[in-house]
């Protein structure tokens, strides 16, 4: 029976990657000489200091900018409120989101089976697996996931016949 996986997954290797270059930049970049901006990441956060709300938003740009080229989507980033740290200095905290959420698993499954297409979608933790009897069916499943503008990236994998 043909099936495939729907799962959001960042390649950390790849946000890196773009750490690394956003900050080279920030580190070259006139408008950022004598200050503190920094991007530090641990586990599933990224931790963005900034001297002030003006440098965070270039920085948060900056970031943005390294992201895309690396080809890592920017809604898999939860960015969330900017606070005071200590010395005068701005932190904003990033989450990065792994896995297809409770609500929005939910949402895509509502939505398959009100399409009427002959298949079943199984929540599995963080993935969803569809599976069907016509490999038809499961592309036109796929569009419609695709369709819905979902903000959560989402990749389709392990298509089996």
């Amino acid at each position: 029976m043909p099936s495939f996986d729907v799962v959001s997954r960042t390649e950390i290797p790849e946000v890196d990657n773009a750490i690394q270059g956003a900050m080279r930049e920030i580190g070259t970049r006139y408008d950022f000489k004598g200050s503190a901006c920094s991007i530090e990441r641990t586990d599933e956060t990224l931790l963005l200091k900034a001297d002030d709300d003006l440098k965070l938003k270039q920085v948060q740009e900056v970031l943005n900018v390294y992201l895309t080229r690396r080809k890592v989507d920017v809604g898999a980033f939860d960015f969330g409120t900017s606070e005071m740290a200590s010395g005068n200095t701005v932190r904003q905290t990033v989450t990065i989101k792994q896995g297809v959420e409770r609500e929005a698993a939910q949402k895509i499954v509502k939505a398959v089976k009100a399409s009427k297409l002959k298949v079943q979608v199984a929540i599995q933790g963080d993935e969803l697996r569809v599976s069907g009897k016509k490999r038809d069916d499961l592309t036109a499943t796929i569009q419609l996931i695709k369709d819905m503008k979902l903000t959560l990236p989402l990749q389709y994998l392990n298509f089996r016949d």
